[in-house]
């Protein structure tokens, strides 16, 4: 059922993405006169449609291979290599007899709804739920940091107090692609003292591993138990909802990472714990299970803040969001090039995109990925690849610089190419998804 869940999110998000898209072509083509053969969401590979209808001369439909849709535009080499066509002599409604600046918003009508579509959603979140965030000044006993913190200098109760001498304010900046990219200097208060510690280049390949809590959490205090788990080990013990520990197997625990770091120190083993009762200080004997956990929840009081924006203010934060989502991945995509990064770590494919959707429907997280991805498949377009709209534009704007456009024949040979390099991509990512299941 899990699967299901993400399978249907993940169809759904992309259908919305993909209609829009192949949309943007279908009315700027429409707006210019120039006739659309065919609409389909998914690609009727080898003629194989699930769903047709024809409606004033184009074929609207839904393919039976779901990694991607297009539209057909009546005298374009495209996908659909319709060579018959291009062989008679070209017709006023084709995209081949219209001029090269009409053409290039055809081609680029695509990319404009998807950025247009990302910033309205995130436009629609921050008016709707606003910013919550934690403030960083008020983080006062300062950070935890996991595998990858410690391992470029990081120690549970550093403050982080700037990034590249820009002062932090939201703890969230300390998990944003600025840093998570690397290459940034953070300065750290540390029992009075000031460091500096550099964040590597390369840090986004464990980021992608271990993910980015094993870079750093927000350090929180041991608050009293919430609740106890029936049955659990705490329960077997004799601790109740309200009590407060104090030490464990002989070890004070002010903070919750003090109290995780002992339970697995003392795995399989039986501690003493001294907890305070209603205001009497009290000793149980637990033994610790092999996950160290003990079966009890601890609620975080975390220094949280929300601002809420009107429908205008919205609109920048919004764009800014959506627009910030769009230049880190072509950062991201800059590292891969450049060998900081592997292709492995950084691309993931159908599978992953289902992960994160993840296995119950959750509008915000929905909208949100849905957001992310507008952005990520503007920029992949933009990439100048035959067959992408990015191809097309870059030979547009060859044409229009040479003042001649480029031969049938080149086109054609560049479309096939494209299609080539497309398939390996996502033989590539999807590969690579599997991969990392098969590892998990």
């Amino acid at each position: 059922m899990d699967g299901l869940i993400m399978a249907g999110q993940l169809i759904l998000g992309l259908s919305i993405l993909i209609v829009l898209h192949e949309l943007g072509h279908f009315l700027a083509a429409r707006a210019f006169g120039i006739k659309v053969e065919k609409f389909y969401l998914f690609f009727d590979a080898w003629g194989v449609k699930l769903f047709k209808f024809n409606y004033k001369g184009c074929e609207y439909g839904i393919g039976w291979l779901p990694l991607g849709g297009y539209v057909k535009i009546a005298g374009m080499i495209d996908e659909s290599m319709d060579t018959e066509q291009m062989a008679g002599p070209p017709q006023p409604h084709e995209f081949r007899s219209k001029p090269a600046w009409q053409r290039l918003i055809v081609m680029l009508g695509g990319i404009f709804v998807n950025i247009v579509l990302g910033i309205f959603i995130f436009w629609m979140m921050t008016f709707k739920y606003g910013e919550a965030f934690i403030s960083n000044d008020k983080l006062i006993q300062g950070i935890v940091p996991g595998s990858i913190g410690k391992d470029i200098g990081l120690v549970a109760g550093d403050r982080i107090t700037e990034v590249d001498g820009e002062k932090v304010v939201r703890f969230d900046e300390l998990l944003s692609s600025k840093v998570l990219m690397g290459g940034v200097d953070l300065t750290v208060e540390r029992d009075g003292a000031i460091k500096h510690i550099a964040v590597p280049n390369d840090v986004l390949n464990d980021i992608a591993d271990f993910g980015r809590d094993e870079f750093i959490t927000e350090r929180v205090y041991l608050n009293g138990i919430a609740n106890v788990q029936e049955g659990g080990a705490a329960d077997q013990a004799g601790f109740l909802a309200g009590d407060s520990i104090l030490t464990l197997a002989g070890t004070p625990v002010k903070y919750f990472d003090e109290f995780q770091a002992t339970l697995a120190a003392n795995k399989n083993k039986e501690v003493g714990v001294l907890v305070n009762r209603k205001g009497q200080e009290i000793n149980l004997q637990v033994k610790v299970p092999e996950d160290g956990t003990l079966g009890v929840s601890i609620p975080f009081n975390l220094p949280i803040e929300t601002v809420q924006y009107s429908f205008l203010q919205s609109l920048p934060i919004g764009a800014s969001r959506a627009w910030g989502s769009l230049v880190d991945n072509a950062k991201g995509l800059g590292k891969v090039a450049t060998g900081q990064v592997k292709a492995t770590k950084a691309l993931s494919g159908p599978v992953g995109i289902a992960e994160m959707f993840g296995a119950e429907v959750n509008w915000v997280r929905f909208w949100t990925l849905v957001g992310l991805l507008s952005m990520a498949l503007a920029l992949m377009n933009l990439l100048p690849i035959p067959g992408l709209d990015g191809g097309h534009t870059m030979f547009l704007l060859i044409e229009m610089v040479q003042g001649k456009p480029m031969s049938d024949k080149f086109m054609e040979t560049a479309q096939l190419v494209g299609f080539v390099i497309i398939v390996a991509l996502m033989v590539f990512v999807m590969g690579n998804d599997i991969f990392k299941l098969i590892q998990k």
